[in-house]
């Protein structure tokens, strides 16, 4: 049986990775403590479901969990697998996504098919990486789900529209103007009928990606009216406000201003 190319390189990062350990002493990515890619310590504050609560929720933000928090040894263990080239890192790190998936899916009514949509890098950060480092996540996420029994699978529904800018160094608002309308359902998809949608993606800082890619799904796409889902591996936890507002607290399905004039297509209709 012939394997899907993206597979096939993210099995051949992995066994580099491997073959490396033989020559070049590996260090935990978390901590730098010789021995295994993520120590147990570090490892374990990725076993902590918890809900991903931006300081300002944008309007729209999915139900979002995270495994951990994107602090302390968490943070250069996921810039790590990023950025730096640590693919052997997608074991620990999908292991934990699968985690996510599973505490945010357990609140929704059994038996639908669970279907993990990575949010699609920008062509650039690809070129720049080498590599699709969230399709990575996504199919070690979905192999893990699979052998726990959960009907699993992955669907890249989504794709990049237009040009954004890099959002490093902008603010919470800045970031949401700037990455507004940039996603897109994509509608060659097969039938999703019944199906339960969580966006998947490696952090949640903002919220701002999470928010335009739901926008993205919502606009194209509704199974059976549920609602879209989303599981990360960490988020940047939430520094404490002297004035909330309601505003910052209220989640809603899909923003209005980003939908298409089209009427949405119903998925049951899909053949």
């Amino acid at each position: 049986m012939a394997v899907p190319v993206g597979q096939a390189d993210g099995v051949a990062r992995e066994l580099i990775g491997a073959l490396a350990d033989l020559v070049l002493p590996r260090t935990c990515a978390g901590c730098g403590v010789p021995g295994r890619t993520l120590c147990p310590g570090c490892a374990a504050l990725l076993t902590v479901p918890r809900l991903a609560t931006p300081r300002r929720f944008p309007w729209g933000f999915p139900p979002t969990v995270a495994a951990g928090s994107y602090s302390g040894p968490v943070r250069p263990a996921v810039n790590a697998f990023k950025e730096q080239g640590r693919a052997e890192l997608a074991r620990p790190l999908g292991t934990a996504l699968a985690l996510a998936v599973a505490a945010v899916v357990s609140a929704a009514p059994a038996g639908r098919p669970v279907l993990l949509v990575p949010v699609p890098s920008s062509a650039a950060a690809v070129r720049t990486r080498g590599r699709d480092h969230v399709g990575e996540l996504t199919r070690r996420a979905v192999a893990e789900l699979r052998a726990a029994g959960l009907a699993a699978g992955e669907a890249r529904l989504l794709r990049r529209r237009g040009r954004v800018r890099d959002s490093a160094g902008l603010s919470a608002a800045a970031r949401r103007a700037n990455l507004a309308g940039s996603f897109e359902f994509d509608p060659t998809v097969a039938s999703l009928r019944g199906a339960l949608l969580v966006l998947v993606d490696d952090v949640v800082t903002s919220g701002a990606t999470l928010t335009e890619a739901a926008a993205g799904l919502s606009s194209g796409c509704r199974t059976d009216d549920a609602p879209v889902l989303a599981a990360v591996v960490a988020a940047t936890p939430r520094r404490p406000s002297a004035d909330p507002s309601r505003g910052d607290l209220r989640v809603v399905r899909k923003r209005h201003e980003n939908v298409r004039e089209s009427p949405p297509v119903d998925c049951r209709d899909r053949g």
